[in-house]
């Protein structure tokens, strides 16, 4: 799994590494991982001869990006720095002149003809986007054919939030240290990293055992995804009981339904006006004319995909939130809700909005959420007592009270935004709670599921529909299970 701890976390674990090291040990560590990655970059061969150019700030992060240099110039790099900051890195500068580096008197000049730039002008106490000093000298390395790698992080996000308030330099690659930072992967900022890659500098032991970030990856949604026994029946493996569709929405709740049975559902009973639709696509479901309390055992419940604004509406979600099983409340049931409602639950609830339906609950606007991702499915998670999978860019899934680590999502793509994605979503997300799983570990899977499907369907560079996320589910279990 992967995990993130924010600039405060990140600090005190330094000071505590740095106390048992001798002095500048622990910005050699980072600088060796950095020019190593580098090196990579360059491609094995290339790094004697290559241009290489360091954007250097008066922080930490351009000594790292200096210490690097110095060792890039000492297997053969063409090196220069461009100083930015008011001051530069005393022992880094110094260093980096020793290997023969030298300092830029035209930056454009040297950015024209580099190979690979090195941003190392603000590090992770970075706010509020880049100065207005540096920014025609980021907009040329951007706009340059060099590599960008970012140093621990992209000048002009923000680390601990992944909000960009100004302009950032928009990196290829970003080498981090220690940990991974929120903003590294959470979006706007996640758009800005590029490719990924951690160096561990020994900051393990300082760093609290609870994360502020976690995304799951393939070994951790295989231990929690449910797996059938030898004596399991449709009832152990959970029913899961599907309230969507309308007579003007009817394939949310086709969409809905599959999502459930592809996701390992025991049975699906459906209660709304589409079963007709429901029953010719998938005829093991079960189907009643409702109320939804009368339809049979269930596990759990999905309610709101596609149910429109009819007066049955509120009466279903009303009588679902009645109910003393888990509840995944989506699309048109968010409408219905109100904070005390949930909160008055005896079971889990779980809600999952997109960015504008979080700004309706939220009674904000939804640029707000777009920049905030964080903060809104902490402050939703807060406000409802429930769990919140926030869809978009970047899923994020946040426990009942917003505290606790905040998981978020590694296997999305754009290409899943496409009508009827988030229906699929659902039912997913509710067969796995109907099977047993917290909503916190039932929506993190689902995501996850979700994500690799689509990139399945999408072949990673084409157009899908829900229905081929859907039916890619399966293969998406398979990738996971036997990766």
């Amino acid at each position: 799994m992967r995990t993130a701890h924010r600039v405060e976390t990140v600090r005190a674990a330094e000071a505590a590494l740095a106390a048992l090291l001798p002095d500048g040990a622990l910005m050699e560590r980072a600088a060796a991982g950095l020019a190593a990655a580098c090196c990579s970059l360059l491609g094995r061969g290339r790094v004697y001869g290559a241009r290489v150019v360091l954007l250097v700030g008066s922080g930490d992060n351009g000594g790292d990006a200096l210490y690097a240099g110095a060792r890039l110039a000492r297997r053969g790099a063409g090196t220069t720095a461009v100083l930015l900051g008011t001051r530069a890195h005393g022992g880094g500068l110094a260093a980096f002149r020793a290997a023969g580096g030298r300092v830029a008197e035209d930056p454009y000049e040297a950015l024209a003809a580099a190979d690979l730039v090195l941003d190392g002008v603000t590090g992770i106490g970075g706010r509020g986007g880049l100065r207005p000093e540096a920014v025609p000298v980021a907009r040329a390395a951007r706009g340059s054919d060099a590599v960008v790698v970012a140093v621990d992080l992209p000048s002009g996000v923000d680390a601990d939030t992944g909000e960009v308030a100004g302009e950032a330099l928009r990196a290829d690659a970003t080498v981090t240290f220690g940990t991974y930072k929120p903003g590294l992967l959470i979006d706007p900022a996640r758009e800005y990293a590029g490719a990924l890659r951690l160096v561990d500098i020994g900051l393990g032991p300082h760093l609290p055992s609870v994360p502020d970030l976690e995304a799951l990856q393939h070994q951790d949604t295989a231990r929690l995804l449910p797996a059938p026994a030898a004596e399991s029946d449709k009832y152990r493996r959970g029913v899961l009981g599907v309230v969507a569709g309308s007579a003007r929405y009817p394939g949310a709740a086709v969409l809905a339904v599959a999502g459930a049975l592809r996701g390992g559902a025991g049975a699906v009973r459906y209660v709304g006006p589409a079963r007709d639709a429901v029953i010719a696509a998938h005829p093991e479901t079960l189907v009643h004319e409702g109320p939804p309390d009368r339809a049979g055992r269930v596990q759990a419940w999905v309610v709101g995909p596609g149910i429109g604004e009819g007066p049955g509406a509120p009466v279903a979600v009303a009588e679902v939130l009645a109910s003393d099983v888990p509840v995944l409340v989506d699309a048109d049931g968010l409408r219905r809700l109100t904070p005390e409602a949930v909160r008055a639950r005896t079971a889990p609830t779980l809600l999952t909005p997109h960015a504008g339906e979080a700004a309706a609950l939220l009674g904000t606007e939804r640029a707000r959420v777009e920049a905030g991702r964080l903060a809104a499915v902490r402050e939703l998670a807060a406000r409802y007592g429930a769990t919140v999978l926030l869809k978009g860019s970047t899923t994020l899934v946040c426990g009942p009270g917003g505290t606790g680590p905040v998981r978020v999502n590694p296997t999305g793509t754009p290409w899943l935004a496409t009508a009827g994605s988030g229906d699929v979503l659902s039912g997913l997300a509710g067969a796995l709670l109907a099977a047993g799983l917290d909503p916190l570990d039932a929506a993190s899977c689902a995501a996850y599921l979700h994500g690799l499907a689509a990139r399945r369907a999408s072949a990673g560079a084409g157009p899908i529909t829900a229905t081929e996320v859907a039916g890619h589910l399966r293969a998406a279990w398979q990738d996971v299970r036997e990766p």
